[in-house]
Order: structure tokens, then sequence, then C-alpha cells
């Protein structure tokens, strides 16, 4: 890869990674939070996933914002502001403070990543995108992992609130290697400049069935990720009577294997050439039966075992829900792509976490489990009918508009 785009990734590598602390650290707190505010699962669920409401709704926007007025301003100004609900979590006085906290922290945080793909889109060939996003997606289990080790640390010492305080600093460090680092894009060979003709392409890239297909899968894969990565701590703690300390041990080689799949499926992807089938439906189907076997295990190290062979398994899917779109599209439009298929996985993220807590409370957390399945199900049909290449893709949207994309833009 050029230095332009190694130093990039490593830029927003570290970007993402103080994203999902930001945003996960809360699931180590559930218990205290709970116990804080005399909160239910239900309760706790609804804390989990009215973020991803407010996430998912800016997804689209913040993709077209991207590329309006440029990826870099607009993932500056999320990251300023997400940072700085981060630490107004801390002075949630009520249950509905809390809530309305975490639904503004998940405005300002979903403008953030369809503006990071784009940058990233940028300052790659389209060749190099799915494995360059990979590494970069790869970040979003080291923050989990951290997340999980700062909530270790700060819970028993120095309390939920005190914790969110202290890590809203993190993101001050990121926006000062941005100013200092970010290289500039790569040349591109990219649509006209044309406002009109670029607006039409935009449009079909939004409205485009086979878009929506790709945001299926990513639906599905984030059905499994939000709803057991939010309850997981909560079930350790309360039905096998793990301290934080210990759930903080468990998280760590789950997390890692996590980030190893997203890595080995994002140059799995770039090798085939897009390929999703190939890919999602094995990964899919292996982690679906984890599912039913994973709460029945009583053993811990068994356990932490079966966790972390699942992690690996379903992070090949991750970047698969991306790879077609990324070698099919040019820079230009891939804020609003990227916006419509993270879009699926944060409805995902509204749904799964609600839902386990609701099933938990009705039935039990094998049963939760278990319902977790629906999502590697949905993604494994999506795979299954979403054009396999570039040249298919692009032709599918092309069909919509009268643009046309450079030949060297498409490899497929």
């Amino acid at each position: 890869m050029p230095r332009t785009t190694r130093v990039t990734v490593m830029l927003l590598f570290a970007a993402w990674v103080v994203d999902y602390i930001d945003r996960t650290v809360i699931n180590f707190a559930l218990p205290w939070i709970g116990r804080d505010l005399d909160l239910d699962h239900t309760q706790l669920g609804l804390l989990v996933s009215v973020f991803f409401v407010a996430y998912a709704a800016v997804q689209v926007p913040g993709g077209l914002l991207a590329d309006r007025y440029g990826a870099l301003k607009v993932g500056t100004v999320g990251l300023v502001a997400w940072s700085i609900f981060t630490g107004l979590t801390a002075i949630a006085w009520s249950f509905a403070a809390l809530l309305c906290m975490r639904f503004l922290f998940g405005l300002v945080q979903g403008v953030f990543p369809a503006a990071a793909l784009k940058a990233l889109a940028e300052r790659t060939t389209p060749e190099q995108r799915t494995t360059a996003t990979g590494w970069t997606n790869a970040s979003n289990a080291v923050g989990i992992l951290l997340a999980s080790v700062l909530a270790g640390i700060m819970l028993p010492t120095v309390g939920w609130r005190v914790m969110f305080g202290l890590i809203s600093v993190l993101g001050v460090a990121v926006i000062l290697a941005w100013r200092r680092w970010m290289p500039e894009p790569l040349p591109q060979d990219d649509i006209p400049a044309d406002k009109a003709t670029a607006a039409a392409g935009r449009r079909a890239v939004l409205f485009s069935p086979s878009l929506l297909g790709f945001a299926a899968i990513f639906f599905g894969y984030d059905v499994l990720v939000w709803g057991v990565s939010a309850w997981t701590p909560t079930f350790l703690q309360e039905e096998r009577g793990l301290s934080i300390t210990m759930v903080a041990v468990a998280a760590v080689p789950s997390t890692l294997a996590a980030a190893a799949g997203v890595v080995l499926g994002a140059q799995l992807s770039d090798r085939m050439g897009g390929r999703p089938r190939q890919i999602v439906i094995p990964a899919m189907a292996a982690t679906a039966i984890m599912l039913f076997v994973l709460p029945r295990l009583e053993p811990f190290p068994l356990f932490v075992i079966a966790a972390t062979v699942m992690s690996l398994v379903a992070g090949l899917a991750y970047m698969p829900a991306f790879s077609v779109p990324l070698r099919a599209l040019p820079s230009a439009y891939m804020g609003v792509a990227s916006g419509v298929i993270i879009f699926g996985g944060q409805v995902a993220g509204i749904i799964s976490p609600s839902l386990f807590g609701f099933m938990t409370d009705r039935y039990s957390y094998t049963t939760a489990f278990e319902t977790m399945a629906i999502g590697p199900l949905l993604a494994i049909i999506a795979a299954a009918v979403v054009p396999q290449t570039a040249d298919e893709f692009w032709a599918k949207v092309a069909a919509r508009t009268s643009v046309t994309v450079p030949p060297k833009e498409i490899h497929s």
C-alpha cells in the first residue's frame, strides 16, 4: 500500500478505537447503572438501543454531508461532539436523562462512520480498499477490548460516572493527530464534476436495491454482534457469578479473534474480487450454530474458547458486506454508499439489545442467545442474492443513471 494509505489507516484506526471505547464501555457498566438507577433488563437494553436509533437515523445524512462538505471536516465535527457527550453521560441523574444523553451521543457519533470510510476511499486504490478498510475496522475489536480493560479497572474503583468523564478526553488526542499527520487524498479517476451528474449518481446509489442487499448482510451480522456484545458482560456476572475483572479477562481472546477475523475476511474478499457469498454463508451458518451452544457451556474456560471461535468466524463476514461496493464505486459516492450499508447495521443495533433484554426477562438468557441466530440467517439469505462482483454491482447501479465510471475504477 502507498504511504498515504498506511498513514490514513493508522489515524482512522485510532479514531475508531476511541469510537468503540466511548460507545461500548456502557455494556460493562450496565450492572452498575442498573443498581444505581434501579433499572430492569428491558430498561438497560433500551439504554443500548436508543443510541442506535439516533446513530442509524444520521447514517445516510452523514454520508451525504461527507460527500458534499468533505470527509475530514464532517468526521472531525463528529469526533469533537461525541467526546463532549461521552463526558456529559457522567451527570445523568435518572433513566430519562441517561436515555436522552445516549440518544444525543448517537446523533453526533453517527456522522463519523461514512465520513471515515470516504476519507479512506479517497486515499486508497479500489483493489486495495477492502483490505485497507478491514485493517481499519479491526480497531472495533481493539476498542471493545480496551473498553473492557478500562471498565475492569475503573468501575470497581471510581464508579461508572467518573469513568465516562475520564474516557471523554481520548478524542482530543485523535483530533490533534489528525490535524498533524492526515495526508492529502491520492489522485483518483473519478466521476465528472458536474453537480447535476453527481447528484443523479448519488440518487441512483442511494436507492439501489443491490446496495440495500449489502445493507441487509450488515444488518444480519450486527444483530449478532450488538445483541451478544451488549449482554455477555451482564450474563457472565449474573449467571456465572464472575467479577468485572474476570469479565474483562474473558473479553481479551474473543475481541482479538474478532479483529483477526475482520482482517482475514477483508483480505479474502480482495483476493476473490468480492464474492461475498463464498465467505458470508459458511461463516454465518457456523455462527448461528454456536449461538445455541455458547450459553449452555457451564465451565468458564470452555465458554471463553467457544466465544473466541465464534468471534473469529463471525468476523470473517464483516468486510464482505462492503467489499463489492468498495470496489465498484468511485470515492465521490462512497459517503452515501457507506451510509446506507452502515444504516443496516445500526438498525440491528436498535433491535437486538432490546430484544435480548426482553427475551431474558420473559424467558431466559439461553433463549435470548438463540434468538440472535435470526441475524446470521438473514445475512445468509442476503449474501446469496446480492451482486458478487464490482462489474455486476455497477451494471445494476448504472442502469438507474447516465453516470459512467472510468474502467480502472472497477476491479472484478
